[in-house]
């Protein structure tokens, strides 16, 4: 079994961005004469022989683009980031190099250090929902550009959907039908699509001149028997048009007001929200709802990473949540 850059980083007692460095002779590295000398030495003892490839590498740099990822590859709908990216690395002449974790964090460092010893332009750090992350300190070796996800201080550029821009789409959807009386049933679990879409709802609600109603707000879980337990406190409400958190809680709804003899849309419109497209488009009626727009994610991901696009402001770019409507409303 040949001897990688992890193992030379081991038995050294350094970072694999160290290593790397020094294999590489990378300028400007700042590095310590005693920890040169324990690569050099480990190097050695190991017989390391860095790989081919970096070997051609010019300026520090390669045609190579990293993009980890937790499980999005194994996602019904969010495998797009990866879609989106692949298509815009090639376009600008690079190629993806895509390393699922499954969110093991033994794998994820061994992802980074190949993608380091392949010196990548960069990385694309992404989850499969959009939630505040850690970042893995070996990133902080390597131009990187969180997707679907951020950090608390916003310390690394990052390229998010638009929660509330979606929240507000969905609602005006409603309005735009007709309907005043609007319920929202969101998720129990804490995220910012839960505070991002209520904030949306709420504001379409005021642009529109309705007033905020919270007994028209249900918490449920966000899955399908969520939906489906909400259904008679949603008929009780009176509410003639429903926002759902997700299109698993619409699902969930139409069991429960079929159930009760409540016709979809003439009784009560629904729009959803992700366009799980297993889920949206073969209900009956279709469901409206709105995308999260994942194939744009992976594509201005590696826009923002190869300084196509300006960095953020604040840290975060918002990318707009598409209107895709059916037949529910």
């Amino acid at each position: 079994m040949s001897t990688t850059m992890r193992d030379v980083a081991r038995a050294a007692g350094v970072s694999v961005a160290t290593v790397s460095h020094v294999v590489n002779d990378k300028p400007g590295a700042r590095i310590g004469d005693d920890a040169r000398r324990r690569v050099h030495e480990a190097v050695e003892a190991l017989g390391y022989r860095p790989n081919a490839l970096a070997k051609t590498l010019s300026e520090g740099s390669s045609r190579f683009i990293g993009l980890v990822a937790d499980a999005i590859a194994t996602t019904p709908f969010a495998g797009q980031i990866i879609h989106g990216a692949q298509d815009e690395a090639w376009r600008h002449g690079f190629v993806l190099l895509v390393a699922n974790t499954e969110g093991n964090d033994e794998v994820e460092n061994d992802a980074i250090a190949m993608m380091l010893e392949h010196q990548v332009r960069g990385i694309l750090y992404s989850t499969w929902y959009h939630r505040e992350i850690t970042v893995p300190s070996t990133l902080q070796q390597s131009e990187t550009v969180l997707v679907n996800c951020f950090t608390a201080d916003d310390s690394f550029p990052a390229v998010v959907p638009d929660e509330e821009q979606g929240g507000r789409t969905a609602t005006a959807e409603l309005i735009a039908a007709g309907h005043r009386r609007i319920a929202f049933v969101n998720t129990t679990t804490p995220s910012p699509a839960r505070d991002g879409r209520r904030a949306g709802y709420r504001a379409a609600l005021v642009e529109a001149g309705i007033a905020v109603d919270e007994a028209l707000e249900f918490d449920a879980d966000p899955a399908q028997e969520g939906g489906y337990d909400v259904a008679a406190a949603v008929v009780d409400s009176g509410a003639t048009g429903v926002f759902c958190h997700n299109d698993r809680v619409a699902m969930g709804l139409y069991d429960g007001l079929r159930e009760r003899g409540v016709r979809i849309p003439e009784d009560i419109a629904v729009i959803g929200f992700d366009n799980q497209d297993v889920i949206a488009a073969h209900l009956r009626p279709p469901l409206s709802t709105v995308a999260l727009p994942h194939y744009e994610l992976g594509a201005a991901g590696v826009r923002t990473l190869l300084g196509l696009e300006a960095p953020p402001v604040g840290g975060r770019r918002l990318i707009d949540c598409p209107s895709v409507p059916r037949q529910s409303l």
